[in-house]
């Protein structure tokens, strides 16, 4: 089913906007915001992480990134640190096949990402990466532990809104016919507003078309 959701995403690109309003408003990947504008992408995610000021791990997993996923990259510890570059970007998106990449962190080489217009979102740019040496402590087990079971596996959406991510509890029939509800609302609702000219009084809060 999940498959069929992404696939139905994909080709009516349903926004992050309807996509959040199908989920009671939730959803959001705080701080992912479109580093590069007019992409649309939705797909698996594939959920990694950095931690103390390093990405020698996230170097690690990002071995088994799979074509058409979307890599969520988190940061612990990082501090304003960048967790990857143009090298890594290049690697995913080029290389892997990853559709995007997504982050509550910031990026690097960021004239260079820009100029190759990435499908990339993340918190903003700056100069200073994370060190790429291993670090002896380890994440706490109970950090990885919920932040996998709570992304990794899921869907992502993302445009210049930023990005929504769907749990896997909403990988459902159900879920399916929600979104293709929330479509035909919005045709409706552009038709009375368009064709009819009515108010967005009467369409949003009266719902006159109903009558």
């Amino acid at each position: 089913m999940k498959e069929t959701i992404i696939k139905y995403i994909k080709e009516n690109r349903v926004s992050t906007t309807e996509i959040a309003d199908c989920m009671d408003k939730t959803g959001l990947l705080e701080n992912a915001n479109a580093l590069n504008r007019g992409k649309f992408k939705a797909g698996n995610v594939k959920w990694v992480y950095a931690y103390n000021e390093s990405n020698w791990h996230l170097h690690k997993q990002i071995q088994n990134v799979n074509a058409g996923d979307i890599v969520m990259i988190e940061a612990f510890h990082c501090g304003s640190r960048a967790t990857i570059g143009e090298l890594v970007a290049k690697y995913l998106l080029l290389y892997c096949g990853a559709a995007a990449i997504i982050s509550n962190a910031k990026m690097r080489d960021g004239a260079r990402l820009i100029k190759e217009n990435y499908p990339i979102w993340c918190l903003g740019l700056t100069p200073i990466g994370c060190f790429n040496t291993q670090t002896e402590e380890p994440l706490e087990d109970h950090i990885i532990q919920e932040h996998r079971i709570r992304y990794d596996g899921s869907i992502a959406v993302c445009d210049d809104s930023g990005v929504v991510i769907i749990p896997k509890a909403y990988h459902t029939e159900a879920f399916l016919q929600k979104i293709k509800a929330i479509e035909e609302q919005e045709d409706i609702w552009f038709e009375c507003l368009d064709h009819k000219k009515w108010n967005t009084f009467d369409i949003v809060c009266r719902k006159k078309y109903l009558n």
